[in-house]
């Protein structure tokens, strides 16, 4: 009876663990740093339990290797949009710059969503701001400031999936911890 209860008890933190880590996914959706969050929470399992074998040095050189990348892709998705859609280089800080403000302001709105709105809005007007200081116009400061909106969406949905990404490589290294513990099917004495 009390190794059922110890394998319950077992599963039920595992699974706490995973659940709580899709939460800290979620917050990629709030411009802030999920992924790395997501990590830190893989070095405390490391800690919590004696026998992650998985958790080793290649391992967390590959959820930091997938951290860096998802951080690359969300700022040089919002470059390469912006640039493609005429943005100039300082039109394109700009963007960088609005986004991170707009983040910031929006954060306290839509229960924290506004933290996304406020990133995509801040890339746009930052953008338009500038290239219209810089002179060129209405038509070609919207068509840039476009290329920074639609940059920094995407730049989010692809570190979002490789946060998804991170979050199943440490699950998968969390549940052999638990897997012996569950029991075959038709296993005797169950």
């Amino acid at each position: 009876m009390e190794n059922i209860f110890a394998q319950s008890l077992a599963l039920a933190i595992a699974g706490g663990f995973v659940a709580l880590m899709v939460l800290v996914l979620l917050l990629n959706f709030f411009s802030l740093p999920a992924n790395w969050m997501l990590i830190a929470l893989a070095v405390v399992w490391k800690y919590m339990s004696s026998s992650s074998d998985q958790m080793n040095i290649g391992f967390f050189a590959l959820l930091i290797g997938l951290a860096v990348l998802g951080e690359l892709l969300e700022f040089g998705l919002l470059a390469l949009k912006a640039k493609r859609y005429g943005s100039s280089n300082s039109g394109l800080f700009a963007g960088l710059v609005g986004a991170v403000i707009g983040a910031i302001m929006c954060a306290p709105f839509l229960f924290g969503l506004g933290a996304l709105l406020g990133a995509l809005a801040g890339a746009w007007l930052g953008c338009y701001l500038m290239e219209l200081v810089r002179g060129g116009g209405h038509e070609k400061a919207v068509q840039a400031a476009m290329g920074a909106l639609v940059g920094r969406f995407l730049g989010t949905v692809c570190k979002c999936g490789i946060g998804a990404i991170i979050l199943t490589c440490i699950a998968r290294a969390i549940w052999p911890d638990v897997a012996p513990l569950i029991p075959a099917p038709g296993a005797v004495g169950i």
